[in-house]
């Protein structure tokens, strides 16, 4: 039996991720990113990433390991990653201030499915524990799950 729930509203996610270092994590994510700290200890450090509960927790530990990369509109995209969808406008402005922040980008941001009906900017880029995540911009969020 499928059910199917009606999407009155965009509920927030919540994710954690492992990270090598919390001051780090809270330069990028709060310093660069500007996603608001929330609750803390010494070990974990939760941040409003646009609205969704995210929470990085200390693994000193943490090493770089394989990232697999799947190919997606002629760019090597790394598998697993997240992010968030953002309007067009807001994520050509962060865009923009990343670029001057001198951020490394995986896959620098562009247009992609240009003229499609998934059309849609993206970006990526690794956290400083090289935890990847792409940031996308529609100009009509109605068209999100278009085929």
């Amino acid at each position: 039996m499928t059910t199917t729930v009606p999407q009155t509203a965009l509920r927030p996610f919540h994710l954690a991720v492992q990270v090598h270092d919390l001051a780090a994590a809270r330069e990028f994510y709060g310093g660069l990113l500007g996603c608001p700290e929330g609750r803390s200890s010494d070990t974990w450090v939760d941040f409003d990433f646009f609205g969704h509960q995210f929470v990085c927790h200390l693994n000193p530990n943490k090493s770089a390991h394989s990232i697999h990369y799947n190919e997606v509109d002629g760019h090597g995209v790394p598998v697993p990653h997240f992010g968030v969808v953002l309007d067009l406008a807001t994520w050509e402005t962060l865009a923009a201030q990343l670029k001057e922040k001198g951020i490394e980008f995986v896959i620098a941001p562009y247009i992609r499915f240009a003229g499609e009906p998934g059309e849609q900017g993206t970006m990526f880029f690794f956290d400083p524990s090289g935890n990847p995540i792409e940031i996308k911009g529609f100009s009509d969020m109605g068209r999100l799950f278009a085929k």
